[in-house]
């Protein structure tokens, strides 16, 4: 089937695309000696996952329990949730320890001993690392706390737990400017996990794992020493924000939403690709103005500058001409690159899978809509 055979707006995803994506990170973790570990919230699908496990991955992480579950139905195996869970789903992570090896991070001392003695009570053991704040100011322990390391220290003596190591989130990268940036930011992350490792150390703990996670700095990352563990999620698609920042070129890009013109006026034009489809995130990285990136035909080969997406409602893409003419008409198809792909993946049931202009396949997104 041709691409413009199917009915719009459509997630379209390029398999060969992705695969080089998998394949690529891959490399670069296994000759680094760094294990992968993808964020599967960017792809949502056991299929996408188990691509990744064959190629290497030693597992996935979900953000939520419900993707979670989803993921281990499928059977993904070893899966990591580096997100502050509350004790309160104890039931759901006894029965998730009955199908896969699940572990999940602490930060708080009154979530450490919920953990604790739920899975004491349980007569199970739970995996957990320690997330540290290494910039981002959303979730994570202190590092510069004089009794950081003994916090650590104390989450390995909790019985029903079982200290693995530390984890972070650079997720201030997103607004880096340059790779020089960007360079940094992975070298401070690390330097603040082996400062943080070192204390915990000198307390009596033991920390086997440090992991870090996000695709921007990923690159710079892998190569920190230390680093055991990586876990990008967006590299599996990318999307104009990334491109933005470096992480990849629009034809790394594999994810991209097919739509329809709808109408046609004097300085504009309207694709059926609102909010629900492309989602309202703003792209980060070089300045990179309107909610997604039009490109000029169906190969995505070069962007069309002349259309600038300047507003989004529920259903339409209010997309302005710059120069005031252009040859779309109405019943046109466009391919649209989202500006944030992962959010693009939970907003659709299914996606096309595309060789070129060919559809191949149709894959569920099997964990969309999982927020609980």
């Amino acid at each position: 089937m041709h691409i413009t055979e199917l009915r719009t707006p459509a997630v379209l995803v390029d398999v060969n695309k992705v695969r080089s994506n998998i394949t690529r990170m891959q490399a670069a973790a296994t000759a680094n000696g760094v294990r992968l570990r993808p964020h599967a919230k960017t792809h949502k699908s056991p299929v996408i996952a188990r691509w990744q496990i064959e190629q290497g991955a030693v597992g996935v992480c979900c953000q939520k329990l419900g993707e979670a579950e989803v993921l281990a139905a499928a059977g993904i195996e070893d899966i990591r949730l580096p997100y502050p869970v509350s004790p309160t789903n104890a039931d759901r992570v006894v029965r998730l320890l009955d199908r896969t090896r699940l572990s999940l991070i602490v930060d708080h001392p009154l979530v450490a001993r919920g953990w604790s003695d739920a899975m004491h009570a349980a007569g199970r053991t739970l995996d957990v690392l320690v997330k540290v704040d290494v910039g981002y100011h959303r979730c994570g322990i202190d590092p510069a706390l004089p009794d950081a390391g003994a916090f650590v220290a104390q989450v390995g003596t909790l019985p029903g737990l079982r200290l693995t190591g530390l984890l972070s989130h650079a997720g201030h990268a997103y607004q880096a400017q340059s790779d020089e940036e960007l360079r940094a930011i992975a070298a401070a992350e690390a330097r603040l996990l082996h400062q943080v490792a070192h204390a915990a150390r000198a307390h009596g703990a033991t920390i086997e794992e440090i992991s870090v996670g996000a695709t921007p700095p990923a690159r710079f990352s892998v190569r920190e020493k230390g680093i055991t563990e990586l876990r990008p999620g967006n590299y599996v698609y990318f999307d104009r924000m990334q491109v933005g920042l470096g992480s990849a070129t629009l034809g790394d890009c594999a994810l991209t939403v097919l739509a329809t013109v709808v109408t046609k006026h004097l300085d504009r034009v309207i694709f059926d690709c609102g909010s629900k489809t492309l989602a309202m995130d703003q792209a980060r990285g070089a300045s990179q103005p309107g909610h997604g990136l039009v490109f000029s035909g169906l190969d995505t080969v070069a962007p069309d500058d002349n259309l600038r997406i300047e507003q989004l409602s529920e259903e339409h893409a209010k997309v302005r001409v710059l120069n005031g003419s252009t040859r779309l008409e109405p019943g046109d198809r466009v391919r649209v690159l989202p500006n944030h792909a992962c959010v693009v993946s939970n907003l659709v049931n299914e996606i096309a899978l595309v060789e070129g202009d060919q559809v191949i396949d149709r894959l569920a997104v099997a964990a969309r809509g999982m927020i609980t």
